[in-house]
């Protein structure tokens, strides 16, 4: 099975729904994530905000952060291989790394909301 690494620059966080304005490319590539990991595929994201530790351990990537700076990232590996750098993997390209059809990268995520009338 693949193993996908996906190191994001410094956000507040990886969905694109916080802050001002809602990031489409960061949403789309959540919501694909999202898909992937809910069937067991191995995909791990770091932040540069709350990962620092992780860019240092992984040669590959310190040495795209000493050589090109932060602007490379996001960098994706794919295998411990580095695939892309400053962009996302396109829904295409997770599709066939991990041999599903394109639609099942589509999938909203659920989000279940209780309300307890007798609290209110």
């Amino acid at each position: 099975m693949k193993k996908v690494e996906i190191y994001d620059p410094a956000m507040c966080c990886s969905t694109g729904v916080c802050g001002p304005s809602v990031d489409p490319e960061l949403t789309r590539v959540a919501s694909a994530l999202y898909s992937l990991e809910k069937k067991g595929f191995n995909i791990t994201r770091y932040q540069l905000t709350n990962n620092p530790d992780k860019f240092v351990e992984n040669d590959a990537v310190n040495s795209v952060l000493h050589e090109e700076g932060i602007d490379a990232l996001p960098v994706v590996l794919v295998d411990g291989q580095i695939v892309k750098l400053g962009c996302y993997p396109t829904n295409d390209e997770l599709a066939e790394w991990f041999n599903v059809d394109l639609e099942e990268l589509k999938e909203k995520p659920k989000v279940r909301l209780s309300i307890d009338l007798n609290s209110l």
